[in-house]
């Protein structure tokens, strides 16, 4: 390039960027006109409670209970989930839910109560309503784990959404998880969290909030027990959050609260109650069980810089083969699109695109394409004009369609709260299947259309379809970025039906596990990134959402060699390890900063080649327990209120405990371990736990710890299925789940379940059958018997 070649691309860049400047100042005053015109205005209101019990209607299940000003209906479900639903709220139609609501328990009944009040008795749980309208869920010893007050109303005086909020109490010793994907969890402080599924615009940190993924689930755990609390409302709201203390003052507990305010909506709530693994089972009964990733989804994924086209990419993946880093997708961003159109391709960059993705599957890798909900608004473009003769694109109030900006520029967006739309948009996957891509990434589906000022997304008052209801962008925008992914999967499942979709999406909302995995963005800067990173993923799991993961790098290109080292090192024990090519991180790949990051960047990812068949094991009993892969420590152990607090580590099913490094200049790190004895993987150093201890974190690797008595499914040496059994302690026993797996398909492959036992000198490792026991199915590698762990 000359110099008169460079002032004229920097002209037109330039000029690109002056005209998409433009466009969103014109977005940001179209959407305040449409909100001004659109919305009707809030006026006066009028405040409600519900008032005193009145009369009572018992039910299947629990009953309906009628109060002076309300009614609420409730309900025991034969998954030991407790439904309320508030002036005739029901638990459907809801977008979390999978297929019908569980019937009620019928050996669950509504029966009278002290004081005037009622109560439904149920195996796990019993639901005390209060003449007044509190409603308390307490365990079958009687103890109190919620108590949600008796709720408020603002009604509009000339008719319309009421807003509403509910107060609820949990033990003073209680702590708060969940909400979705939250850069400052995973445990929830004290303050005020958005419900409002948000582009920050740039890449964020712990501090910021809210993000891409919000959800109305709290996870709570206390001394008494846990429970998850889901209301099932998808309006703009806020969670106030104040932890309890014990002993306060003059020596009574302080309970800990939850205020939940909403703009609109139906006021209805899910409760259920039990061990954190039996919550998450009824969830994932509830709103569907999680999407069974490719085996190949479970590797190493790689985004190329966007500019290089086919050569970058060819490029891309010869330095991995080069410096031996396993590799087994790559991602196409929006530089692959043709002016960024979705579902197009640039010709000049990407001539033979179904070529590339045939040569990079003989060498195992499969391509992923970036897709975006927004459509260049470009007459005579054959998405646009289809689209428009579908009637496919939202609307603003006055029927006409809503515009915004977005990559293309002028863009529209389809409303995936139509079932027509939702089919039609998944039929265009086929496009993208012709063009040899396996799976697919969504983004700005929050959604997103760019503003200089404002929410940069559609106006609040675009209207949607919301499957025959009807309504607008206010009840439509959290749950637009869950149809889009459903959508997807649903054409893809018709479209290519012996493959299992793999589908990212960066927004959505409880229930999006049943389509796919959640990409939370590049939610990461500097060291407090990598903090923010693990929380995402921990909240997520912990709302239902098991396959999850952030950029490694990130876009900014603003890691260190050290900082990407032990992003990357994280990553390598999440379930979805992504890296992003930037400036500082190697412009293809890992070995850019040197040598000696590369020989580190080898061994990490080279360790989660080896754990594959690991993470395929935790990925099939996910979809079938709703157990998520990455665990806060207090998993098995919510008792041990040590571990609640303890943010800097987590456990990798039942068997591993991985402790990241998350400060910069490191080499020892301390490491909290629950009950039981635990072995360094490194040195096979065996240490008892509850305990806390110093161990080292040379730049090399991070901490990693195996449980005493774990079976760990693993790729042996000679890239055959192999077992990794870690010897128990002297007098007791161990055991683990395998499940194997084809790499695809949907064929539900028999559990295989092992016990670990001393005899003698030795340890014996033995595969249940149904006429007894076995050998192993695979070779067995017996650790941690060195070092002192065989003889402790």
């Amino acid at each position: 390039m000359d110099g008169r070649d460079l002032v004229r691309s920097v002209k037109s860049v330039g000029a690109v960027r002056a005209a998409r400047g433009l466009r969103t100042v014109r977005a940001a005053w179209r959407r305040r006109r449409a909100d001004a015109t659109g919305l009707p205005p809030r006026g006066p209101e009028r405040a409600r409670v519900p008032g005193t019990v009145r009369e009572v209607t018992p039910g299947l299940g629990g009953g309906l209970i009628r109060f002076g000003r309300s009614e609420l209906r409730i309900f025991v479900a034969v998954n030991g989930a407790v439904f309320w639903g508030w002036d005739g709220a029901a638990p459907e139609p809801s977008y979390a839910l999978a297929g019908r609501c569980p019937d009620p328990d019928p050996r669950a009944a509504l029966e009278p109560d002290k004081d005037g009040g009622w109560r439904v008795v149920a195996e796990r749980v019993t639901v005390v309503v209060s003449r007044h309208g509190a409603v308390e869920v307490l365990t079958p010893g009687g103890v109190t784990l919620r108590r949600d007050l008796p709720p408020r109303w603002w009604e509009p005086a000339g008719g319309g959404a009421a807003r509403w909020m509910l107060r609820s109490e949990v033990p003073a010793d209680a702590r708060f998880f969940g909400l979705g994907g939250r850069a400052s969890g995973p445990r929830l402080r004290d303050g005020t969290y958005r419900l409002w599924n948000t582009d920050p615009g740039r890449a964020c940190g712990p501090g910021d909030d809210p993000l891409h993924i919000t959800m109305p689930v709290q996870m709570v755990v206390a001394d008494a027990g846990t429970h998850l609390a889901f209301h099932d409302g998808s309006w703009d709201g806020t969670v106030t959050l104040r932890e309890g203390e014990e002993g306060a003052g003059s020596g009574h507990d302080r309970a800990g609260t939850s205020e939940l305010r909403m703009d609109g909506g139906p006021l209805r709530c899910w409760v259920m109650v039990g061990t954190p693994a039996r919550v998450l089972f009824a969830w994932a009964s509830l709103t569907g069980a999680p999407a069974l990733p490719p085996a190949w989804a479970l590797g190493h994924h790689h985004v190329p810089e966007g500019t290089g086209g086919e050569e970058e990419v060819r490029r891309a993946v010869a330095g991995h083969r080069e410096h031996g880093l396993p590799l087994d997708a790559v991602h196409l961003d929006s530089g692959h699109l043709d002016a960024h159109q979705v579902f197009t391709v640039d010709q000049e960059r990407f001539p033979k695109l179904p070529a590339l993705a045939d040569d990079l599957g003989r060498e195992g890798i499969r391509l992923v394409s970036v897709v975006g909900p927004a459509v260049g608004a470009a007459p005579g473009t054959a998405l646009y004009d289809e689209g428009v003769r579908r009637d496919a694109f939202v609307r603003n109030s006055s029927g006409e369609v809503v515009r915004g900006v977005a990559g293309p520029g002028e863009a529209v967006f389809p409303d995936f709260t139509h079932a027509r739309v939702r089919e039609w948009w998944g039929g265009l996957y086929a496009e993208r299947l012709s063009q040899g891509f396996a799976g697919f990434w969504h983004t700005l589906n929050e959604p997103t259309s760019f503003t200089a000022f404002g929410e940069s997304t559609l106006p609040r008052s675009a209207r949607h379809a919301l499957d025959g209801r009807g309504g607008d962008h206010r009840e439509a925008h959290n749950v637009y970025g869950l149809c889009m992914a459903g959508a997807a999967y649903e054409g893809l499942r018709e479209q290519a039906p012996r493959e299992r979709p793999f589908v990212l999406s960066r927004s959505g909302w409880a229930g999006m596990q049943r389509y796919g995995g959640a990409w939370p963005g590049a939610a990461v800067t500097g060291w407090a990134g990598l903090r923010a990173s693990l929380a995402l993923v921990l909240g997520l799991g912990l709302c239902g959402v098991p396959y999850a993961g952030p950029d490694v790098c990130g876009p900014g290109g603003d890691s260190s060699p050290e900082l990407y080292l032990r992003r990357l090192q994280l990553g390598a024990y999440l379930p979805l390890l992504r890296t992003v090519a930037g400036p500082r991180a190697g412009r293809d790949g890992p070995w850019g900063p040197g040598a000696e990051v590369v020989e580190h960047a080898r061994a990490a990812l080279a360790e989660r080649d080896r754990l594959l068949p690991y993470f395929m094991t935790l990925a099939h009993l996910a979809r079938r327990t709703g157990a998520p892969y990455v665990r806060p420590l207090w998993w098995s152990a919510p008792e041990e209120r040590a571990l609640r607090d303890c943010e800097d580590a987590f456990l990798l099913g039942d068997c591993l405990l991985v402790a990241p490094v998350l400060g910069p200049g490191a080499d020892r790190r301390a490491v909290r371990l629950p009950r039981g004895r635990w072995y360094d993987t490194a040195t096979e150093r065996a240490y008892e736990g509850p305990a806390q201890v110093l161990v080292d974190a040379p730049l090399g690797r991070i901490p990693v710890f195996a449980r005493a008595g774990a079976v760990l499914a693993v790729r042996g040496e000679d890239g055959g299925p192999g077992l990794e059994v870690w010897a128990p302690a002297r007098g007791r026993t161990g055991g683990g789940l395998v499940v194997p797996d084809a790499g695809d398909g949907w064929e539900e492959p028999e559990t295989e379940r092992y016990t670990v036992r001393w005899s003698g000198p030795r340890i014996v490792v033995e595969r249940e059958c149904g006429d007894g026991v076995g050998e192993p199915s695979c070779p067995v590698r017996v650790r941690g018997l060195g070092a002192g762990g065989g003889q402790m």
